[in-house]
């Protein structure tokens, strides 16, 4: 198999168009696959065009490298081998958007807001490196296996060489045909104003356009009213006594939070303490006097004549070995 600089074997071809092929390489050096892309110039190109088409690549690629983000394919190596640049470049393993689109239709809006925004992302990284992405297409933006939008071809040469370079309105108006592609009805479904605004002449239009595509994706955003993230909504009961918890302090002063509210909660549980005490200690002294009555009773009738005693009617308590005697049995009397 071919040794690209002698590091970079090519596996197989993944791509292949006008103006070039991708290849599924091996980096020999750190052991992991890459992506390759071999550059041709279009048919017929005359030699001195070639050149400086080759060279042209070759620059931009080199400035690729320095784009970070996940939302470009990063360009990790460039290689010149027979005259032509090889660029080394992140594999990523995926559908593109346009076979996305040709086998499942056009997106749900918010998907087709999300994967805009993911251009939009890796469109502003390419600029700030100081190199303006050419000729956005279905075609060159790939959906990860791994949820990433990753915009391929940069730096690839594929545009004239007489082409200036696009400004950022260029990148919105790009950006607003893409996702016009994506959706159902881009005329006037609910993302129809967003393309529109993309297009439009006006600045502020256009980053209006941008803010209504954040909020179709859902990108940043909570429903009014619901908890932050990790912290569960509290009944409405429980918040109404949480409030009234926190306005409402000792003594009617609004705000004040203290711990005076639990020791006055203890000092009121007190009292009934003392009542349940004080109630248990009548009832004793009631059971006390009945069962001295009784003993006083017992005895009187003891005195007089009888067949073998009398039996006791004590109530039993505690203490007590018997509630009474029968066949000439004494009655037991608890002490008090």
């Amino acid at each position: 198999m071919t040794l690209i600089a002698g590091r970079y074997r090519l596996l197989d071809a993944l791509a292949e168009g006008a103006a070039g092929i991708v290849w599924r390489a091996r980096d020999e050096a750190l052991g992991r696959e890459v992506a390759v892309k071999e550059v041709h110039a279009p048919p017929g190109t005359p030699e001195a065009e070639e050149r400086l088409l080759y060279a042209r690549v070759e620059r931009e690629a080199r400035a690729a490298e320095a784009i970070r983000g996940p939302g470009v394919a990063e360009v990790y190596d460039v290689a010149v081998e027979r005259g032509r640049p090889w660029i080394v470049m992140e594999l990523v393993r995926g559908l593109t958007l346009a076979e996305t689109l040709e086998a499942d239709g056009e997106l749900p809006d918010r998907e087709a807001a999300r994967v805009a925004l993911g251009v939009l992302a890796a469109l502003r990284a390419a600029r700030e490196a100081g190199v303006p992405y050419h000729g956005l297409a279905p075609d060159r933006v790939l959906l990860a296996n791994d949820g990433r939008v990753v915009v391929t071809g940069v730096a690839t040469g594929t545009s004239a060489p007489e082409a200036p370079p696009p400004g950022p309105e260029e990148d919105l108006r790009s950006l607003g045909a893409l996702l016009a592609a994506m959706v159902a009805d881009p005329r006037s479904g609910p993302l129809a104003p967003v393309v529109r605004g993309l297009a439009d002449g006006d600045a502020e239009v256009r980053a209006g356009a941008v803010r209504e595509l954040e909020r179709a994706a859902g990108a940043g955003e909570r429903p009014r009213g619901s908890a932050p993230t990790g912290a569960p909504e509290r009944d409405p009961e429980h918040r109404e006594r949480s409030e009234h918890r926190e306005h409402d302090g000792p003594a009617g002063v609004r705000g004040a939070r203290t711990e005076e509210p639990a020791r006055s909660g203890v000092r009121r549980r007190r009292p009934r303490r003392g009542v349940v005490l004080a109630a248990g200690i009548a009832g004793l002294l009631v059971i006390l006097a009945a069962l001295v009555w009784q003993a006083i009773r017992d005895e009187g009738r003891g005195a007089g004549p009888g067949g073998g005693g009398a039996s006791s009617t004590a109530p039993a308590v505690p203490g007590a070995a018997g509630t009474g005697a029968e066949g000439g049995g004494s009655a037991v009397t608890p002490r008090s």
